[in-house]
Order: structure tokens, then sequence, then C-alpha cells
């Protein structure tokens, strides 16, 4: 999944960043609202967390575009004043949630999965190809009722190509849906993550061909492990 954090406090939007990547979220930091606004409009976010307080352009200015524009993602609004006038303006401005600082992490984190699970009905946490599952509220991932061991990389990879099941993912595809703004790798660099993923899904008793190579095209699910 990922999100964009638009806050311009630099102490807040760094711890944010840092644990939300933890829960295995990509994670993008837009500093003002003009800046938010142009990362909405370069990249596909699944939810966005935006400051009310900003420079250039306020958080309510700034949803009501997105809105006014037909874009549809989850905004959570952060705020730092708990007052019943600024949560109505936030809610009419077209956010779908609110939550005022200072917030209990644990709070945030579980208000941010709700809205995931709201924003996109039909993707369920719980993913099956075969006998492969993931469960991305908790983050496990079992094969044949084994527990695999993955880096934060290797399970969102896993999960993007379990969303996707055999639709075929460019390259360009998983660098924009894996990788933030700042952090973007090179090809060899996706392939190097694939190979070990694939790896650690081989040595638990996975087919080599769970995750098919199309040459020149990108990578899918093997419909005979499906």
């Amino acid at each position: 999944m990922r999100l964009l954090l638009v806050e311009d406090d630099w102490e807040i939007s760094e711890l944010l960043e840092e644990i939300l990547t933890d829960q295995n979220y990509v994670v993008d930091i837009a500093r003002d609202g003009q800046a938010g606004w142009d990362f909405v409009e370069a990249f596909n976010y699944d939810l966005i967390l935006l400051d009310v307080m900003l420079p250039k352009m306020n958080g309510f200015t700034l949803c009501r575009q997105l809105r006014d524009r037909e874009y549809e993602m989850p905004v959570l609004m952060l705020t730092a004043k708990d007052t019943t006038d600024e949560k109505v303006q936030g809610l009419d401005a077209g956010a779908d949630d609110y939550i005022v600082k200072p917030y209990k992490l644990q709070e945030l984190l579980a208000r941010i999965r709700a809205l995931l699970r709201r924003g996109i009905t039909s993707m369920s946490p719980v993913l099956k190809w075969g006998e492969m599952c993931l469960n991305s509220n908790t983050g496990e991932v079992k094969y044949q009722e084994q527990t695999l061991q993955l880096t934060a990389k290797e399970y969102c990879l896993l999960e993007l190509f379990m969303r996707n099941g055999s639709k075929l993912l460019s390259r360009s595809a998983i660098l924009e849906n894996l990788w933030s703004f700042e952090e973007p790798p090179d090809e060899d660099a996706i392939k190097a993550h694939i190979k070990r993923l694939r790896k650690k899904l081989t040595k638990a008793g996975v087919a080599n061909d769970f995750i098919e190579t199309v040459y020149g095209l990108g990578y899918r699910l093997s419909a005979a492990s499906s």
C-alpha cells in the first residue's frame, strides 16, 4: 500500500515515515499543500494523511481540491485543534476521518487500516493463491501452515503479486507501488529483491515458477499455482 503524508513538521513526518514503513507501507512525504497536490497528480495513492495547517495550501483546501477533481482515495486529516467546527470543516471538505494531535500511534494505525478497508472494499485483508496465505492485517505469511520470515520489501512484493494474481506487472509498475519518490532503485535492484523472495519461497517448498518472469514485460503469479 502506498501512502502520502502531507506534513510540514519535520520531526513528526520523519517519525511517522519510520513507523509506517515498519508497517509495510510505502510512504511519500510532502512538506506543503502544493507539493501534496503535485504528488497526487504524479502517483497513485491508497490513502492520504493530511495535516490541516500547511504552507502554500492548507489541508482543507487541498482536500476539497482532491474531491472536486474526483480523487476518491481515503483522506485522514491530522490537526492540533480539537474543536467541533474544525472537524466539521474537514469532513465537509471531503475528509473520511479526523484525528487530533497528539494521537496514540496504535489508534492512528488502526484508523489507517479501517480507512483502507473501507476505501477499497474489494480488497480482502486475507489473500490466498494456492496454498500461500497472506494476512495484511497481521503481516503474517504462511505456506502450507508454515510461517515465512520475509523482509519488509519482500513482504510488500509478495502482497503486490498476490493482489494482482496472474495480472502482468511491469518493473515500472512494481517501482511505483513499492518504492517512495525519494528512494527509487534501478531495475537491477528490483530483480535482486525478486530473486531473494523467490529463494525464500523455494526454500519453504513453493514451486520454482510461483512468480513467473515474462521476459521483456515483467512478472506475475503462475496460474498453475493458484
